[in-house]
């Protein structure tokens, strides 16, 4: 077991603020928050704790990994931020781990999935009807392209025809009462770290590391800074 890869796991990407730490494919230790934007204020606090209760500093590290969106600009600015200071300060390789991905590769570790061939539609809030989406099989693997897709209740009729499907994270329940038909499962599983290990690990195998200098988050849709109002 010693010889698997020690990795730190960032996942900042919704509302749920969760780092790992993982020693190959187990579990070593996880600190989440999941009540609200609270990442700046817990991040560092998490990834410190994590680090003392197991008793290793961050030179121990074989790779750090972090959520490249989409999702909340903020969180994702946070994170990767701070994972990138981590990789500069102690000179290791860098992992970006899609927050879709990593959300149903969750649901496939968890055993989640209404039937072995069921497809997985990842959905992260991206406000009133839209999320950001995509879809996945059950291994994992990405079968269209991210977008920011408005909810109505046709848009995943021709799949929902031939297979069940499941949705899931902070962007499924809202879509729920629109999408009704009998092949739709709905699971409020939320982000987690953990749901990264297993994509880190294959790109690490792989030596596919992100350049720590030029990383930027995936953020899918422009930042928009709204004018305040005034009286």
């Amino acid at each position: 077991m010693k010889n698997q890869p020690l990795i730190l796991h960032i996942e900042t990407g919704t509302a749920v603020c969760s780092v790992a730490l993982s020693r190959g494919e187990n579990l070593l230790s996880l600190r989440e928050n999941t009540e609200g934007m609270l990442h700046a204020k817990l991040l560092a606090v998490f990834i410190e704790e994590i680090l003392c209760e197991q008793d290793i500093n961050i030179h121990q590290l074989d790779a750090i990994s972090v959520s490249e969106g989409p999702g909340s600009y903020t969180g994702l600015r946070v994170g990767v931020s701070t994972a990138k200071g981590l990789c500069f300060g102690a000179h290791k390789p860098l992992i970006a781990v899609g927050s879709l991905q990593s959300l149903a590769m969750l649901a496939i570790t968890r055993g989640l999935l209404p039937s072995p061939e069921a497809c997985i539609i990842p959905m992260i809030d991206a406000r009133r009807m839209e999320v950001y989406t995509a879809q996945f099989n059950h291994k994992g693997e990405q079968l269209s392209a991210i977008e920011a897709k408005i909810i109505d209740g046709f848009g995943f009729a021709e799949l929902l025809e031939k297979q069940q499907t499941l949705f899931i994270g902070d962007g499924a329940e809202k879509c729920k009462a629109v999408i009704t038909h009998p092949q739709a499962h709905f699971i409020p599983l939320q982000a987690s770290a953990v749901g990264m290990i297993q994509p880190t690990l294959k790109a690490f195998a792989q030596q596919q590391f992100a350049d720590t200098a030029y990383f930027e988050p995936f953020y899918l849709k422009d930042f928009v800074v709204k004018p305040r109002q005034t009286l």
